[in-house]
């Protein structure tokens, strides 16, 4: 009774975890149409308008030097751990990216499956996993700094809604210092190993006797530990410098989306403010798949403290979502095409 009192409340659990995305994606859109419900669509349509091929081109071609970037932030961490290329980083940073931005899972759900698509490179599980979590880190910790940098500028402009905006934003980033504090001694303080000790202890408890028990796999304990290494220091700066590049490249697209808009009052530090606030906003939203909706809101909320209105706002995020499908997609299709290859590959079960 007791196993199938626990078995109940697992699968209870995994229901309800396989839902979350799909309530944030209602939750996104319902805030995406309440967006343009309130907002005027004509003045979104001519500010969209006035981007051209042009724009659109500059803004993907932008976001395509963003992912590579992480691609080789990733290979960085590594370089010298695993048989796999850097070129195999650098596909499967465009997957991960699409399949966060396109398909209805949280923003996680790309590192789950490049971490698993990375062992076809012949990388062990373990350290793929490890490899992932080190990269989250960084990308996470360089985003914090970003968008501490964000409201460091934004406490220079005059108005009260800038100074709220500004104060919770560092308030907001002191938690998010110690959950990222906390990720990193997760990693390094050997908690892993004893997560992996008691759900081993806890599947053996409830493996019959009769049943064979399946053999240990590697521990990602002793694979974080690999990556963290004293003598990797180097490889580690360097991947977390990519990132913080990368998140100071993302700005362009703003730029770039201004720029053919017509908008040229915006200063190089307020279009910071605007993509680093912005991207944090999104990022605390992680639930809600690629941000729908808060995406939107987020830059309405940042670019109206700088004169741009709600119409030039929505329109700038439209824009910024074309990258999402033009390279998303072709991202897509690769990773269907590697899983159809392993399963070519794979050898017949023997009958």
């Amino acid at each position: 009774m007791t196993g199938d009192r626990v078995s109940w409340k697992s699968r209870a659990g995994r229901a309800v975890l396989r839902r979350l995305p799909l309530f944030g994606t209602l939750i996104g859109l319902g805030l995406a149409v309440w967006l343009v419900a309130t907002n005027d669509l004509g003045a979104v349509a001519a500010a969209f308008g006035r981007i051209g091929v042009a724009g659109f081109a500059g803004v993907t071609l932008v976001r395509a030097l963003v992912i590579v970037l992480c691609g080789i932030a990733w290979a960085r961490i590594l370089d010298g751990l695993s048989p796999a290329p850097a070129a195999a980083c650098l596909i499967l940073r465009f997957v991960r990216e699409g399949i966060n931005v396109l398909l209805p899972v949280a923003s996680v759900g790309g590192e789950v499956v490049g971490a698993r698509l990375l062992t076809f490179w012949g990388v062990a599980g373990s350290l793929a996993a490890a490899s992932v979590l080190a990269d989250l880190l960084f990308q996470v910790g360089t985003l914090g700094l970003f968008a501490g940098l964000g409201a460091g500028l934004l406490t220079r402009v005059e108005g009260a809604q800038a100074a709220e905006l500004a104060n919770w934003t560092l308030r907001t980033l002191a938690v998010a210092g110690l959950v990222i504090t906390a990720f990193f001694a997760l990693q390094r303080t050997g908690v892993v190993r004893v997560i992996e000790d008691r759900v081993a202890a806890l599947g053996r408890r409830f493996v019959r006797e009769t049943e064979a028990r399946p053999e240990p796999s590697q521990r990602i304990q002793g694979a974080l530990d690999a990556v963290w290494a004293a003598g990797r220091r180097g490889h580690l700066a360097q991947s977390c410098l990519l990132h913080a590049l990368a998140w100071l490249l993302g700005a362009a697209e703003i730029a770039v989306v201004l720029a053919c808009i017509g908008i040229d009052h915006v200063s190089v530090s307020e279009i910071l403010v605007i993509e680093a606030l912005s991207q944090a906003i999104k990022a605390a939203a992680f639930l809600v798949p690629s941000g729908l909706g808060v995406q939107e809101g987020g830059l309405v909320l940042v670019c109206g403290l700088f004169g741009i209105d709600a119409g030039t706002a929505i329109a700038l995020s439209l824009a910024r979502r074309v990258p999402d499908v033009v390279l998303g997609l072709p991202a897509l299709l690769v990773w269907q095409n590697l899983e159809a290859r392993r399963a070519n590959v794979r050898p017949a079960t023997p009958t």
